[in-house]
């Protein structure tokens, strides 16, 4: 399960941009790779953040 999704966002984005794709709805599509970067970026954040605690 290595491709599975990290955190609510970025499963959320995925599940969106799918809907959009099915359907042919490019503002929800878009609206799925938006929710997908912001889960990026937060995890990002807390890889941070924790190698930050680490120290």
């Amino acid at each position: 399960m290595a491709d599975a999704p990290s955190n609510k966002d970025d499963a959320k984005g995925r599940v969106k941009e799918a809907a959009g794709k099915l359907t042919g709805d490019k503002d929800l599509e878009n609206e799925g790779k938006v929710d997908k970067a912001s889960g990026k970026l937060k995890e990002g954040i807390d890889k941070v953040r924790d190698a930050l605690h680490k120290n």
